[in-house]
C-alpha cells in the first residue's frame, strides 16, 4: 500500500534535508517533484493545485525559513495538508444513532468488492455489540444472493433469505420487517452494481433509498482503479447523495489516487477502508495517521488498536500468571506468536512502526518475517512438550528429529534456540523488575522478544 508514493516522498525530502538553510527556491523545487509525484500516483489535477498551492502558502512563511530545522517544518506541512486532504478525524463515524433496526446502503460497480464488504461491515458491528441482518438485494449478478449467504454462514451473521426473482425495493422492505419481529438493529443492504453506470441501475438505488430512508449510504471504491474510482463516485453522489465512501483493497498495489482525491473531490469522507482479504480487515478510516504511513512515519495507534482488539486482557493476565509459574518457554513463546497473527501480517504491522518499513526494504535478500514465524511456529510444534517446557534437553539427534519434521535445517533449529535463550535472559532481568515489568511487556500485547 502506498509503497511507490512513500519511496518518492522520501526521495523528495531528503533533498530538503540536504540543504543546511531553506529559501524560497529550495522550497519551490521540492514542491516541484511533489507535484509530479502526485500527478504520476494518479491523484486528480485540480487537487494536486490546490494540495500544493497550500503547502507553498504555508512553506514559504518566515516562522519555517528562520526555524533551526527548517526541511523538518515543511515535511510537517506536507504532512497535515495530506491529513487534510483526506478529510477530518471525526468524519469517520457511521451514524447510527436512529430507531433500529438501521439501514445502511451499500453501493457501487461490480467488482469493488461489495458483497464481501458487507460481510466484513457485519463483522465489525458485531464486535461493537450490534446485531446486524445481510440483506441480499442483487438479484441480477449470478449467485450474488447464494455468496452473501455463504459470507454470513462463514461468520454465522443472519442473512435474510431472498430470491432472485423479486423486486430489490420489497426485498429490503420485507428485510425491515422481518428485522424489528426478530430484534435485528441493523439492516446492511447489498445493492445491486454494473460494470459500468447506467440510469436503470441508478432508478432502483434511488426507489430502496426513498423506500427505506437508509442512515448511511456508503459507496464501496476500488482504490486500484485510482481516479477512474473518484469518477464513479461523483456519479453515483449526484444521484443518491452518498453519506460516505468505503475503500477497498488498499493493501493491494494502490498508487493513491482514489484515496487521496475522493474526499476533496466528491466532498464526502472515507469512512472505512478494506485493508485485506480477511473478513476482519475492514478498519475505521483516519486521515491523519494514513498520511504518517504515507510519508513512512509509521501509525502506532493502529498498532496499540491491533493488540487490544485481539489480545485479551484476561488472556494476557493468564499469560503473566504462567510466565510467573513456568518461566518464559518455548511453549509461552509459541502461544505470543499466535496472538501476533491474529493481528495481521507481519509486514504489515511492521509497517506500522516508524522506520521499520524502510528498513524492510533495505534489507534485500532476508526472509520474509511472516514466513519466518511460520518457520518458527513449525519448529516449536516440531518439539515434544518437555522439549517445549525445557529447551536444554535439546541434544544432536533431537534437533535433527525437529528438523526433519518442520521441514527445516538442524542450522535453523540451532538458530531459534540461540536466540530464545538470548530472549529468555532478557525476560529474567523483566521479572527481576516485579510485577511492573511484567505487566509492562503484558500491557504491550505480550510483544516479540525478538
Amino acid at each position: 500500500m502506498f509503497d511507490n508514493l512513500t519511496e518518492k516522498f522520501d526521495s523528495v525530502f531528503k533533498k530538503l534535508r540536504g540543504h543546511g538553510r531553506l529559501n524560497e527556491e529550495n522550497i519551490q523545487e521540492a514542491l516541484r517533484e511533489v507535484r509530479l509525484v502526485l500527478l504520476e500516483a494518479d491523484v486528480n489535477f485540480r487537487v494536486v493545485k490546490d494540495f500544493v498551492s497550500s503547502v507553498r502558502e504555508r512553506a514559504v512563511g518566515q516562522d519555517v525559513l528562520k526555524s533551526l530545522t527548517p526541511a523538518q517544518q515543511v515535511i510537517k506541512i506536507v504532512r497535515d495538508e495530506l491529513g487534510r486532504l483526506m478529510g477530518e478525524d471525526n468524519e469517520n463515524r457511521l451514524d447510527l444513532a436512529s430507531r433500529p433496526p438501521v439501514p445502511i446502503m451499500l453501493c457501487g460497480l461490480q467488482g469493488a468488492g461489495k458483497t464481501t464488504t458487507c460481510g466484513k461491515l457485519a463483522l465489525k458491528l458485531r464486535k461493537e455489540k450490534r446485531n446486524p441482518l445481510l440483506v441480499p438485494a442483487d438479484i441480477y449478478r449470478p449467485a450474488a444472493i447464494e455468496q452473501l449467504k455463504t459470507v454470513g454462514r462463514q461468520l454465522g451473521i443472519a442473512v435474510f433469505d431472498s430470491l432472485p426473482g423479486q423486486d430489490p425495493v420489497r426485498i429490503c422492505e420485507e428485510a425491515r420487517r422481518f428485522a424489528e419481529l426478530n430484534g435485528y438493529d441493523t439492516l446492511i443492504l447489498d445493492t445491486a452494481g454494473r460494470l459500468h453506470v447506467d440510469e436503470e441501475l441508478m432508478q432502483e438505488l434511488v426507489r430502496i433509498k426513498a423506500s427505506l430512508a437508509p442512515r448511511e449510504v456508503l459507496f464501496v471504491a476500488d482504490a486500484m482503479t485510482g481516479q477512474d474510482a473518484v469518477n464513479v463516485a461523483q456519479s453515483f453522489d449526484e444521484k443518491l447523495d452518498i453519506s460516505g465512501v468505503i475503500l477497498t483493497k488498499l493493501d493491494g498495489d494502490a498508487r493513491g489516487g482514489a484515496a487521496l482525491s475522493i474526499r476533496a473531490v466528491t466532498g464526502k469522507p472515507i469512512k472505512l477502508v478494506g485493508m485485506g482479504e480477511k473478513m476482519d480487515a475492514l478498519e475505521t478510516f483516519h486521515p491523519d495517521r494514513m498520511a504518517q504511513r504515507i510519508l513512512g512515519m509509521g501509525d502506532v495507534l493502529s498498532l496499540i488498536e491491533k493488540a487490544e482488539a485481539v489480545i485479551d486482557r484476561d488472556q494476557a493476565a493468564a499469560l503473566e500468571q504462567r510466565l510467573r509459574k513456568e518461566g518464559f518457554t518455548l511453549e509461552t513463546f509459541r502461544d505470543q506468536l499466535q496472538s501476533i497473527k491474529k493481528m495481521g501480517s507481519m509486514e504489515s504491522l511492521l509497517k506500522m512502526i516508524p522506520g521499520a518499513g524502510k528498513a524492510l526494504k533495505e534489507a534485500k535478500g532476508m526472509q520474509l518475517p511472516d514466513k519466518e514465524l511460520k518457520k518458527i511456529e513449525a519448529i516449536i510444534n516440531s518439539m515434544t512438550p518437555g522439549e517445549r517446557q525445557n529447551h536444554r534437553i535439546l541434544n544432536g539427534s533431537r534437533r535433527l528429529r525437529i528438523a526433519r519434521g518442520s521441514g527445516t535445517t538442524v542450522q535453523d533449529v540451532n538458530q531459534l534456540v540461540k536466540r530464545f535463550t538470548e530472549a529468555q535472559k532478557m525476560m529474567k532481568k523483566m521479572q527481576q523488575l516485579g510485577p511492573k515489568g511484567l505487566k509492562g511487556l503484558m500491557g504491550r500485547g505480550g510483544g516479540l522478544p525478538f
